[in-house]
């Protein structure tokens, strides 16, 4: 998937609108708690500022319920922007559109930023509004995509405003986080270094046949673990006590299973519980002997060690979503194993499909040490679907 970049346009004296992600998560006090997204970003935006260019920057934040609603301001990123860009001016626009941000953009000097509100403050982004998408594009003369983790959304900001933007000659361009995602994800799902292995867990099979769908035939050996391994156990005839299993998605499963053979790779031990609780008793057995009255809530240690003997020679690994639930510390032994394991591979791409799977790598302290942490969720899982994302797609082709 070959997109142009900033690398493919001068943006001297050039007003820049830039689409980023800055959903960040707030305490009560709206204070950032975590400006990890906010930092990614500045790559991009410190590139196009320090060669003469104005920045416009707009983000969504939350679910805002209304323009009214405003503990969904994006006052407090403004701040932490300014405090990462302390030779830079940030001015917060106090609306989306308006005549006090074609003020702003007016009288901006290159190097300096505005960081228009919250984009969801306007009904014209979720519908994806022309004349709004109009609006936006006549601030800038030039559009760049650095919010990989909303590429999957066809808002306003994200497909209507790239579009207005081309119409009116204006580049329409890739930053450089979404760049990396495009070629890493990319080049897991089009054209891995062998042996391919993905690791698939998460509570649901049905959230990801999509992804089991498009990989089966690419990868050399899938991993799963987490909620969604039960529904396969009992599709295998394995009773599997009071843990969750997606009756309806059985015949999947089996469908599945017979199409992979022996790439499939399941638990063949776990820790089975008694209650859904950070203390509840727990137990390692086989798969085989899963208490009737105990829930499976992470991979055993055998199972750890099978996993691990499958990463071991592999050249790619794609990872999306834990092997248990690992926000209690007693069931996150097998997702921090394997974690750990990735982190480990000295000759290997190392990718993580964003939400739950980089949270987990965070947490262990490791994500400087695999290749790539998908700033996605949703994004990363649509494009290992092999879906087309709309803020992807949009951009111009190199």
């Amino acid at each position: 998937m070959n997109k142009k970049t900033i690398r493919d346009f001068d943006p001297a004296g050039k007003r820049v609108l830039v689409r980023v992600d800055f959903n960040v998560p707030q305490d009560d006090n709206l204070t950032i708690t975590d400006d990890v997204r906010i930092r990614a970003a500045l790559p991009t935006l410190e590139y196009l500022l320090e060669r003469g260019a104005s920045l416009i920057v707009m983000s969504h934040l939350g679910r805002p319920k209304g323009e009214g609603d405003r503990r969904y301001s994006m006052a407090p990123v403004a701040g932490r922007l300014q405090t990462l860009l302390p030779w830079h001016r940030v001015h917060l626009a106090n609306q989306v559109i308006g005549p006090q941000v074609q003020a702003l953009v007016e009288h901006l000097l290159p190097g300096d930023i505005v960081l228009l509100e919250n984009l969801r403050f306007a009904e014209g982004e979720k519908k994806g509004d022309p004349a709004f998408a109009a609006a936006i594009a006549a601030l800038g003369d030039a559009y760049v995509n650095d919010a990989f983790g909303t590429s999957h959304r066809a808002d306003g900001s994200m497909y209507a405003v790239p579009q207005a933007m081309r119409a009116k000659g204006g580049p329409v361009v890739a930053g450089f986080l979404v760049e990396k995602e495009i070629a890493y994800l990319g080049q897991a799902v089009t054209n891995p270094r062998r042996p391919f292995v993905a690791i698939l867990g998460g509570a649901k099979v049905s959230d990801k046949i999509g992804v089991i769908t498009n990989l089966l035939d690419r990868v050399d050996a899938l991993l799963i673990g987490g909620g969604m391994a039960n529904t396969f156990l009992a599709a295998q005839g394995k009773a599997m006590g009071k843990s969750l299993v997606e009756t309806a998605a059985l015949d999947t499963a089996r469908e599945l299973l017979a199409r992979a053979g022996d790439r499939l790779h399941l638990p063949v031990d776990v820790v089975a519980a008694t209650a859904f609780a950070a203390d509840a008793e727990a137990e390692i057995v086989s798969v085989d002997a899963v208490p009737p009255e105990s829930m499976v809530l992470d991979i055993g240690p055998a199972t750890v060690a099978a996993f691990q003997k499958v990463l071991e020679g592999s050249h790619t690994v794609v990872w999306n979503g834990p092997l248990g639930v690992f926000e209690f510390p007693r069931f996150a032994a097998g997702t921090f194993a394997i974690a750990h394991t990735l982190a480990g591979l000295s000759d290997a791409i190392t990718v993580i499909g964003g939400g739950d799977s980089a949270a987990a790598i965070n947490q262990a302290g490791l994500a400087d040490k695999v290749t790539h942490v998908s700033t996605g969720g949703g994004a990363s899982l649509e494009f290992l679907e092999g879906k087309e994302l709309p803020g992807i797609a949009v951009l111009d082709d190199a």
